[in-house]
């Protein structure tokens, strides 16, 4: 079984499409712990922003494939965190994705999520939706999990 629990897909003959995500993720019992992550956005700890670039007449130059690899390197680091080093990044279960401009940012984000996970059987749940704005406007992904981690 995966790290994240068993994979339900409608068809699993069917070809992949362009996005990695599986239907369902069926999590396992028993010695399993449930971590619920906040929405992430490409901020460190420490404050600064990745993904996002000053420009010399005080505007941004915004990078979606920066900001979503740097989202899902920090949702890893607190799955393992949080799960004492037992569990990252491949135990989540389901994910939602915010982006603030589908039609600009679909597709870069995509490939950061694809390289992360690399087929559907080993993808979480996913769903990704287009919203107005998020909270700094120089954000333009967030990413909010579940997973699933066996503590034992």
């Amino acid at each position: 079984m995966s790290p994240n629990g068993d994979v339900f897909l409608l068809d699993p003959n069917t070809p992949p499409g362009s996005t990695r995500y599986a239907h369902a993720r069926i999590a396992p019992a028993s010695t399993h712990r449930t971590i619920y992550v906040s929405g992430i956005a490409a901020v460190t700890p420490d404050g600064k922003l990745q993904g996002a670039t000053e420009n010399a007449d005080g505007t941004w130059t915004l990078d979606i494939r920066e900001q979503t690899a740097a989202v899902l390197e920090r949702i890893d680091d607190i799955i393992r965190g949080a799960s004492k080093g037992k569990g990252g990044i491949h135990n989540v279960i389901d994910a939602v994705v915010y982006v603030t401009d589908m039609k600009a940012h679909y597709a870069g984000m995509n490939e950061e999520w694809n390289k992360v996970f690399a087929d559907r059987v080993s993808a979480p749940a996913r769903a990704t939706i287009g919203v107005k704005e998020l909270p700094d406007p120089r954000f333009i992904v967030e990413i909010k999990v579940v997973a699933v981690v066996d503590f034992e």
